[in-house]
């Protein structure tokens, strides 16, 4: 079954299955995200995908797609909401870019350009959260998880492990490490496992890799994220 909807009054095809972003990108439409990665189950938490479909405000991520529907993406209000959603998403962790080894390669700091982010807006938080160094070739810097659970479903979905969870709410939620001691030493996690490559921040961090490619040559400063995210495919999930 196949159909076609509509998004800023561009007719977009879809295919049964397919939510509203997944037929958006196909289609080459970006929908601003951070915790949607195709192959992997919908997860809704960030809210930066935030759509109005026929005047009903929803994730765009767990959305169907269907037909007839009358998408709004780039209304004033949702860039607006997006913006602001994205300067809590810095103010609440450490994300500090200059200093950050991911720079470039970072999808919140790619969003936050796309946005035209000119300033934090909010207070900082300042965060006092832990690094987990103890593994061999693998950090995870918690000052800079937005929790968006791509870690999370990716070690069940893709590698099928669990070494990942969320605990808590609000300001006490925290990513935990599935292990004996609660660090990642302990942990069945390997440095090839997709869990670590999908982190869209710099939370989590394979050693001794991060300068290889030098600033101004990766990947957001070569292309704008609205690009780079309807290239995806399906077998990014692998990866």
């Amino acid at each position: 079954m196949s159909g076609t909807l509509t998004i800023d009054d561009q007719t977009i095809p879809f295919t049964d299955g397919q939510t509203i972003i997944e037929a958006a990108r196909t289609a080459g439409v970006y929908i601003p995200h951070l915790c949607h990665r195709p192959g992997y189950t919908p997860h809704g938490s960030c809210k930066l995908c935030t759509v109005k479909v026929n005047g009903r405000t929803c994730s765009a991520c767990t959305f169907p797609a269907a037909e007839g529907q009358k998408v709004v993406n780039n209304s004033e209000e949702l860039q607006e909401a997006r913006l602001r959603i994205t300067q809590m998403l810095f103010v609440e962790g450490n994300h500090f870019c200059p200093t950050c080894e991911k720079s470039g390669n970072c999808e919140l700091q790619a969003v936050g350009y796309h946005l035209n982010m000119l300033d934090s807006h909010f207070p900082h938080f300042y965060a006092h959260r832990k690094v987990d160094a103890s593994h061999p070739d693998i950090l995870i810097d918690h000052n800079r998880c937005i929790f968006c659970n791509l870690c999370v479903r990716a070690s069940r979905e893709s590698d099928g492990k669990d070494v990942f969870g969320i605990a808590g709410r609000g300001i006490q939620k925290r990513l935990i490490i599935n292990s004996p001691t609660g660090q990642l030493k302990d942990s069945n996690i390997s440095v090839e496992d997709s869990a670590v490559q999908v982190c869209p921040t710099g939370a989590i961090l394979v050693k001794r890799t991060g300068y290889k490619t030098p600033i101004g040559g990766r990947i957001y400063d070569q292309h704008p994220i609205s690009t780079i995210a309807c290239k995806k495919r399906e077998t990014d999930s692998t990866g």
